[in-house]
C-alpha cells in the first residue's frame, strides 16, 4: 500500500492556524473528522492526548508525529499540517515543529496499513524530504513529494550490505506504545548512523504488526552489547549477562551516535536478568526524582493484580446475581425456593470464580514484580490468605511478599553454574518461593491480618448513620473522579474486599457512584440537547447502557473533551448517590452487574432511587455548566 492511499488531498492542511500544542492537535483531529475518517472525534482526541502524556511526539528537526491506534478510527489515515511560524510542540531539541503528521490507525489495522504508516515515519528522517515539504505550495505537490520517495519494499533493509566491524555486530531493539511511528524512526536513525560510523548493526522492531527482524539467540550471544530503545515492555530475559543500554525510544531517534559508540565500547551495565522489561529506560528512570518512584512501582504491581482479577469478579459476580432470580436462598437444598440451575450458577460463580480472586490478585502482583517465577508462590500465598480469612489485605501482602522473595532468590541463585540454569524456573524458584512464602504467611501474616479484617468489619457495622453517609459520599465520589483510574480502582477494590469480609454496604455506594457519571451524561444529552453536538448526543445514548451495566468508563470521552465541567458534575452526583445508599442502609452482595442486580439488594427501590437522584443531579449540573453548542 502506498502512503498516499492514506494521506490524501482531503487530509492536508497547508496552513495551521494554532500556535499551542493542544490547539494544533484539535485542529488536526478536525481535519481527520471532516474527511470522514473518525467515528468518535472525542475518543480519538483522547487517545492522541494519552499518547502525548507518555512522551511528546515532537521528535525534533521540526517534526511532530502525534498518533493513536483506536476503535474510534473508521479507516486508517494520515493528516498533514504545516506551520510556517512553528508550533511549540515540546520537541526533544526544543525547536518549534513545522511539519505535523497525525497518524490514525484502526484498532484492527492490518499489516499493510501499518507498514505504510511506518514507512512515512522513516521517510521523515531524511533532510531533503523535510525541506521539500516545507517549500511545497499545493496539496498536489505534497502528494508528489511523498510518492517520489515512497518505496513499498519492507524488506529493503534486509538486503542492504552491512558495514564490517572488528568488534562484532551491535544489536538493538526499538519499541513505542503504539508501534506505528517512533519504533521505526528509532530503528532507521540507528541504522543510518551505524552505516555512517562503519558499525555493523541489526535492529529488532516491536511494532503494531508484530516483531520484525527478531534477534536470534546466536546473534545475542555474539553481540558485544545491545541497545534497548523502548517505551514499553520488551522481552529482556534473553539479554541476561550481556551489556545492555536501556533508554527511551526517543533517545534512539535523537542520540543514535552516542548510543552506538557506548555499545561498541561496551559502556553499559551487565543485565542481571531480573525478569523485567523495559518501559522507560534505566538511565532516564534513575534521573527522575526517586521520590514517587516507589509509589509508582507499587501502583503498577497492584494494578497488574487488580486488572487480572477483574474478569473473575465480573464473570463470577454476574453468575451469582443471575442465580438470585430464583430467590436469595435458591442455591440452598433445604430452602423452599431451591432451584438446581440456580445452585449450579452459585457454585460456578461464587464457590469457584469468586473464591479465586484473592489468589489471582496475589499471583499477578507477584508476577508483575518477579516475572513468571513469581506467579506460583503468589497464588499459593493468596489462597492461604483466603482460607485463613485474611481477605484482600492478606492477598495484597502475599503478592508483594512472594514477588520480592523470588527477586531475592534470583540473586541468591545467580552464582550457580550456568549448566544448572534450566533448574531455576522449574525447580528452585517454585520450590523455595512457595515454601518461604507459605511459611511466612502461615506463621507471621495470616493470624494478625485476619484479626484486623474482623475488627474492620465489626467497626464498619457499628458506624452510625452520619459516619456511614460520609463513607458513602467519599466512596461514590472516588468512583467518578478518574473513571477507571487509580482512585476508581482503589474504591472498587475496597468494596470487593468488604464483600469478601461479609460487609455488603460499602459496595452498594461504590456501584451506585460508578453508574452515575455515564447515566447523568446520558440524561444531559437527552434533556439539554443545545449543550451538546449531534455526535455527542448520539454517544449519549450508549451511555445509558454503559451506566446501567456499571461501566463508568463510558463517561471518559465526555470528561476528556470538557474535564472542568464534566468531572465536577459527575463527582457531585456520584457522591450524592453513594451517600444516599448508606443513608438508606442498602447492602449489595454482588460485586458487579449495575442496575441488573438491584433486585438482590435489601432495598431495591431505594437503591435505584439513589442512582436516579445522583444521575439527575449530574445532568442538571451539566445543563447549567455547559455552554450552548453551535452546530457547523
Amino acid at each position: 500500500m502506498k502512503i498516499t492511499e492514506l494521506l490524501t488531498k482531503h487530509t492536508i492542511k497547508l496552513n495551521i492556524e494554532s500556535k499551542e500544542k493542544e490547539n494544533v492537535i484539535d485542529e488536526m483531529v478536525t481535519v481527520l473528522d471532516q474527511a470522514g475518517k473518525l467515528n468518535d472525534r472525542a475518543a480519538y482526541k483522547e487517545a492522541i492526548l494519552n499518547r502525548e502524556s507518555q512522551s511528546s511526539t515532537g521528535i525534533g528537526e521540526g517534526i511532530a508525529i502525534p498518533h493513536a491506534k483506536t476503535a474510534s478510527v473508521i479507516n486508517p489515515a494520515i493528516a498533514f499540517g504545516r506551520s510556517k511560524e512553528g508550533v511549540d510542540y515540546e520537541s526533544l531539541d526544543a525547536q518549534p515543529a513545522h511539519l505535523i503528521f497525525m497518524i490514525a490507525a484502526t484498532e484492527g489495522a492490518n499489516n499493510t496499513h501499518l507498514e505504510a504508516l511506518s514507512r512515512l515515519s522513516t521517510l521523515l528522517m531524511r533532510e531533503e524530504i523535510r525541506k521539500q515539504l516545507l517549500e511545497a505550495e499545493t496539496e498536489d505537490a505534497i502528494i508528489d513529494i511523498i510518492n517520489a520517495h515512497d518505496k513499498d519494499d519492507e524488506e529493503e533493509e534486509e538486503n542492504e550490505p552491512q558495514a564490517p566491524s572488528s568488534k562484532g555486530k551491535i544489536l538493538a531493539v526499538t519499541a513505542c506504545p503504539t508501534g506505528i511511528a517512533h519504533t521505526f524512526m528509532a530503528a532507521d536513525a540507528l541504522k543510518e548512523k551505524a552505516k555512517e560510523l562503519g558499525v555493523d548493526i541489526k535492529v529488532e522492531t516491536n511494532g503494531s504488526s508484530g516483531i520484525k527482524h527478531a534477534l536470534t539467540a546466536q546473534e545475542i550471544e555474539d553481540a558485544p552489547a545491545i541497545i534497548v530503545a523502548a517505551d514499553k515492555q520488551v522481552e529482556m530475559e534473553r539479554f541476561k549477562g550481556k551489556h545492555v543500554l536501556e533508554v527511551p525510544v526517543t533517545a534512539g531517534i535523537r542520540r543514535p551516535q552516542e548510543l552506538i559508540e557506548k555499545a561498541v565500547n561496551q559502556d553499559a551495565p551487565i543485565y542481571k536478568g531480573n525478569g523485567g522489561g523495559s518501559s522507560a529506560g534505566s538511565e532516564e528512570a534513575e534521573s527522575k526524582g526517586k521520590s514517587g518512584g516507589i509509589g509508582n512501582t507499587f501502583y503498577k504491581h497492584l494494578m497488574s493484580g487488580v486488572s487480572n482479577m477483574l474478569p473473575f469478579v465480573v464473570g463470577g459476580g454476574i453468575l451469582v446475581a443471575i442465580s438470585f432470580f430464583w430467590g436469595i436462598n435458591s442455591s440452598k437444598p433445604d430452602d423452599p425456593t431451591y432451584n438446581a440451575f440456580a445452585a449450579a450458577l452459585k457454585f460456578i460463580g461464587g464457590d469457584n470464580a469468586l473464591a479465586l480472586i484473592v489468589a489471582v490478585l496475589a499471583g499477578f502482583i507477584a508476577m508483575s514484580i518477579a516475572d513468571r517465577p513469581g506467579l506460583a508462590p503468589g497464588m499459593v500465598g493468596g489462597f492461604m490468605a483466603y482460607q485463613a480469612d485474611a481477605g484482600f489485605l492478606g492477598g495484597l501482602i502475599a503478592g508483594f511478599l512472594a514477588g520480592y522473595i523470588v527477586v531475592l532468590l534470583k540473586k541468591v541463585f545467580a552464582g550457580i553454574p550456568q549448566s544448572l540454569d534450566g533448574l531455576k524456573p522449574v525447580l528452585l524458584y517454585p520450590l523455595f518461593g512457595i515454601f518461604l512464602t507459605g511459611i511466612i504467611m502461615r506463621f507471621v501474616i495470616n493470624t494478625p491480618v485476619a484479626a484486623f479484617m474482623s475488627f474492620l468489619t465489626n467497626w464498619l457495622e457499628s458506624l452510625g448513620t452520619g459516619n456511614l453517609v460520609l463513607m458513602g459520599i467519599i466512596l461514590g465520589g472516588m468512583m467518578a473522579i478518574d473513571m477507571g483510574g487509580p482512585l476508581n480502582k482503589a474504591a472498587f477494590t475496597f468494596g470487593i474486599a468488604m464483600i469478601d469480609a461479609g460487609n455488603y454496604a460499602p459496595h452498594a455506594a461504590i456501584m451506585a457512584g460508578g453508574m452515575v457519571p455515564p447515566l447523568g451524561i446520558a440524561l444531559a444529552t437527552t434533556f439539554f440537547k443545545s449543550k451538546f453536538s449531534k455526535r455527542d448526543r448520539e454517544a449519549g445514548v450508549t451511555c445509558y447502557f454503559m451506566g446501567a451495566a456499571f461501566v463508568t468508563e463510558g463517561a471518559i470521552p465526555f470528561a476528556a473533551a470538557d474535564p472542568l465541567r464534566v468531572i465536577p458534575a459527575s463527582v457531585i452526583g456520584a457522591a450524592v448517590a453513594g451517600g444516599l445508599t448508606e443513608f438508606f442502609r442498602v447492602t449489595l452482595p454482588a460485586p458487579h452487574g449495575g442496575v441488573f442486580v438491584a433486585f438482590i439488594t435489601n432495598h431495591p427501590l431505594l437503591y435505584l432511587l439513589s442512582i436516579v437522584i445522583g444521575a439527575v443531579i449530574t445532568a442538571v449540573l451539566l445543563g447549567i455548566f455547559k455552554k450552548p453548542v453551535t452546530e457547523q
